[in-house]
């Protein structure tokens, strides 16, 4: 019986190992399958803050917080599922299921390249389109356009993740999908939540007499009316009131920034997998040549040669992912949208 007992206890520490293992392994894949998707995230994180613009400070948390519900949603209900399911039954389509998320990611990021020196017509047709609608209705509408915005940024993220990991045993897949799907929506909405509340907390600590009276205050109310500032809050509020102007001014240049590496990153991201994708398909000539331009760029510079090469390599897939989204907008814009236009024309009209 003891023998037995012992046989069994090394079966479940030996079980054990193996479960350590393979966490220790979906982590590291998590990790790298997230790294990947760091362009779309960087996207995602400048884009959302917009919607939460226009509504009062009490109810931009709360807008942000059914923001990232709807993004862990879209993550873990609907996508995940659908990964999993294709990584079973068709693994041949996640390489052009990814070009074609890829494709997505040049043409959104060409067209905010070319909003730099184009109208911003959309944001006075939106503007219009919002008068007269109540304050919850407004709410509601912006944040049903933040998911769906948020649903294609989401696939293209748990499509790259998939693909990260297509060699590795179904549940290693399934748990390094939740794990990049809950840790990318945690790390994105912290980041943006963040970023609306920063001007707020800018502002109360401009008009802060007292920064460290106050925060050895906290959890007992208020501090009492008409309370002298003491030795250290006289010391430090000159600091904490710079602080907090510097942070109210620096809000719209940090989003602005954000936006710019956002567009970049898009680039980047979609023409790095649009040239990996084409050369699983023995179409390499345009890897090699970048992989050769970044190698002959880091030759000269042997202490800086890595960053160099990465920096190349990352702006030269960038170009081809402008160029890519250049050429998806023109077939969007004069070949997709004029047929989709004559189809509805021409479609039976129903009573």
């Amino acid at each position: 019986m003891s023998s037995g007992l012992v046989a069994l206890l090394d079966d479940i520490a030996a079980l054990a190992k193996v479960a350590a293992a393979s966490l220790d392994d979906a982590a590291g894949q998590a990790a790298k399958a997230s790294a990947k998707a760091a362009g779309i995230v960087i996207d995602d994180t400048a884009v959302t803050p917009r919607y939460a613009v226009g509504f009062s400070a009490d109810r931009e948390l709360p807008i942000i917080g059914r923001i990232a519900l709807g993004s862990l949603r879209n993550k873990l209900v609907f996508l995940l599922p659908a990964a999993l399911l294709l990584a079973l039954i068709a693994p041949w389509a996640i390489t052009p299921l990814l070009m074609l998320g890829s494709l997505y990611l040049c043409f959104e990021g060409a067209e905010k390249v070319l909003e730099l020196v184009g109208a911003h017509g959309a944001d006075i047709e939106g503007e219009d389109a919002s008068a007269g609608i109540d304050a919850s209705q407004l709410e509601n509408q912006k944040i049903s356009g933040a998911v769906k915005t948020d649903f294609i940024l989401s696939a293209e993220i748990m499509a790259i993740t998939l693909a990260s990991v297509s060699q590795s045993s179904f549940w290693t897949q399934a748990l390094v999908l939740a794990v990049v799907g809950i840790g990318m929506t945690a790390f994105v909405y912290g980041i943006v939540a963040l970023i609306v509340k920063a001007d707020d907390a800018g502002v109360a600590l401009a008009k802060n007499d007292h920064p460290v009276s106050s925060l050895f205050h906290l959890g007992r109310g208020t501090l009492p009316t008409g309370a002298e500032p003491n030795l250290a809050d006289r010391l430090l509020r000159p600091l904490s009131k710079a602080f907090g102007r510097g942070l109210v001014v620096s809000m719209p240049v940090l989003l602005s920034v954000l936006s710019a590496v956002g567009t970049v990153a898009m680039l980047w991201v979609g023409g790095g997998i649009l040239i990996h994708g084409f050369e699983g398909y023995g179409l390499s000539a345009v890897g090699h040549l970048i992989h050769d331009a970044a190698m002959a760029s880091a030759r000269p510079v042997p202490g800086l040669g890595a960053v160099v090469e990465w920096v190349v390599t990352a702006a030269l897939s960038a170009v081809v992912g402008l160029a890519a989204g250049l050429a998806t907008m023109i077939g969007v814009h004069f070949g997709a949208a004029p047929v989709l236009k004559l189809f509805r024309k021409n479609a039976p009209k129903t009573i």
